[in-house]
């Protein structure tokens, strides 16, 4: 059973997608695939690390955070200074600073 419920509302970045599948056997395991437009949706990718979860009864799918795997240039080129620009040299000198 495939069935797909799709909104989007123009002009917002939430969009909403649902998808109606049955859950297989895999092994001692259940298992469902991700079909391609709902993994598009969710930027998820073949071989990505995600994190399962359950809250309140459902199960919750989201990958995992890489910033530790990005290198020193990647962090700096995410830096936004307006958003953290001064909050470090907020207090006066507390010894020998320059």
């Amino acid at each position: 059973m495939f069935m797909l419920l799709y909104n989007r509302r123009v002009g917002e970045k939430s969009i909403f997608m649902e998808i109606r599948l049955i859950i297989k056997k895999w092994g001692n395991n259940l298992g469902v695939r991700l079909p391609a437009t709902i993994a598009s949706e969710a930027h998820l990718h073949a071989d990505q690390e995600v994190r399962l979860s359950v809250k309140h009864g459902r199960v919750i799918v989201e990958p995992v955070s890489t910033i530790a795997n990005l290198t020193l240039a990647d962090r700096l080129n995410l830096f936004d200074p307006a958003l953290h620009g001064g909050e470090v040299m907020a207090a006066e000198r507390v010894g020998a600073e320059l």
